[in-house]
């Protein structure tokens, strides 16, 4: 059998916790480690994770990297797989890590496997219908014959909630040390290109969501430009996102009208314009000075 980390980076966790800790003791698969890398919580995180019989590992904030933690993390623990989960990631069942371990070893070439994500409970109808739309009822496993069908979608994954065969992690290099974030779609696509298979992992389920507001919408689409804008690489080896955008802010509005909120129609209009804007100028941050980058990204410290 596998021996499984579950590694999770913190910061000011507190608000989460009282769900989260009781849904990790209630998993039937429990990790044989559980590394928290925690960026100087001013809360009670360090020591609520301590008690529950975590390693806690705290580390400056500024010193946080999307990619570069994440890599350092996997780094200190021994096991054949690495569970990612955010502070927010809520399982939703007693068998989410059984079941995605479970599918992660239906083929040794899958390489990482990652959960559906279902909305928080008392999510927004927009919040709740984004999860629908990226995270289907039904598992797949992608290899880079599907980009020609999927394009960049051939390398989503979220480490969220995800898993990592440690073996095909290494083969590819681990994580990127430096990112502002989608370290998950980089090590997905390196996996990718390297032929081993990505893994929808349907039947492993968590609650995780959330409710932007523009301004946040729109930072962190910045923040997907700038990455897809330095790694040309994926785009060339996947294509582009094609029609997802159109078919997304379709399914946006077909959720408003069955709810009887086509008043918010407007709303969905002015979000999907600052997202595109957002990922256009994060795409040219080059052409923009630091002090401005900063300002716009949601991961402001990237820019330090």
């Amino acid at each position: 059998m596998m021996t499984v980390a579950l590694i999770i980076p913190a910061r000011n966790a507190g608000a989460h916790l009282d769900r989260l800790l009781p849904a990790l003791t209630a998993q039937t698969l429990q990790p044989d480690t559980v590394l928290v890398v925690d960026s100087s919580s001013t809360d009670d995180t360090v020591s609520r994770f301590r008690q529950f019989g975590a390693r806690v590992e705290v580390i400056a904030a500024q010193q946080f990297n999307h990619g570069g933690t994440r890599r350092w993390a996997s780094e200190q623990v021994d096991a054949d797989a690495l569970i990612l989960l955010t502070q927010d990631a809520i399982p939703a069942s007693p068998q989410t890590f059984a079941n995605l371990i479970q599918e992660l070893e239906e083929d040794p070439r899958i390489g990482l496997a990652y959960g559906r994500q279902l909305p928080h409970p008392g999510a927004g109808i927009l919040e709740a219908q984004s999860r629908h739309f990226n995270y289907s009822p039904q598992s797949r496993s992608k290899s880079l014959a599907d980009a020609g069908e999927l394009g960049i979608k051939t390398c989503f994954s979220s480490d969220s909630f995800s898993v990592y065969r440690r073996s095909a992690l290494q083969a590819v290099g681990g994580f990127p040390e430096d990112v502002i974030g989608s370290e998950d779609a980089h090590v997905a696509a390196r996996m990718l290109l390297n032929g081993y298979l990505v893994r929808y992992a349907a039947s492993a389920c968590v609650q995780h969501s959330h409710s932007y507001s523009l301004m946040q919408e729109f930072r962190r689409y910045f923040d997907i430009g700038v990455f897809y804008g330095r790694e040309p690489w994926i785009r060339e080896a996947f294509g582009t996102a094609g029609g997802e955008g159109k078919r997304y802010v379709q399914a946006e509005l077909r959720a408003l009208r069955d709810a009887g909120q086509l008043q918010r129609v407007p709303e969905v209009l002015l979000r999907s314009a600052l997202k595109l804007l957002g990922y256009r100028l994060g795409h040219a941050e080059q052409h923009l000075p630091t002090p401005l980058k900063r300002r716009l990204s949601m991961f402001s410290n990237y820019w330090t």
